[in-house]
């Protein structure tokens, strides 16, 4: 049998709905930001980013967040290559999320693979709404 991690790779939905609670506990004040894709649109992942990692976002022009866990700068990819350019930045009216456009250095960037081993963006289940369970679209 396959060993795999249920939460990244099974069909149940397990929302973690205290994640907002749990980054109030982090030593930053921080806001979301989702990062999309330039060319394609599509979501590749929600983050955390507080002043000093957007001040060093725009500085370098390489995505930066703040890793909430670690309390400590983030750059997403850093080590395996597959980065984000920064090409835009958007602002919500309330002024407390961003929307950073970027372009991936290598393409997709989420920690998980698929099953043929290629690296995906991190949105790749959907919910089916009668059954309540994950789909996952990129096998």
């Amino acid at each position: 049998m396959e060993n795999i991690n249920i939460l990244e790779e099974g069909d149940e939905l397990s929302l973690d709905f205290k994640k907002i609670k749990k980054t109030s506990q982090c030593k930053e004040d921080v806001i979301p930001v989702a990062v999309q894709n330039i060319d394609t649109k599509e979501v590749i992942l929600i983050a955390y980013i507080n002043k000093q990692a957007l001040e060093e976002s725009i500085k370098t022009g390489i995505a930066t967040f703040w890793s909430t866990s670690r309390n400590e700068l983030w750059i997403k990819g850093k080590t395996s290559g597959e980065m984000f350019d920064l090409i835009e930045a958007y602002v919500n009216c309330e002024q407390n999320s961003l929307v950073f456009k970027v372009r991936p250095r290598k393409g997709n960037i989420c920690h998980t693979k698929n099953k043929k081993g290629k690296p995906r963006n991190c949105y790749y289940r959907k919910i089916d709404f009668k059954t309540m369970k994950l789909i996952n679209i990129d096998p």
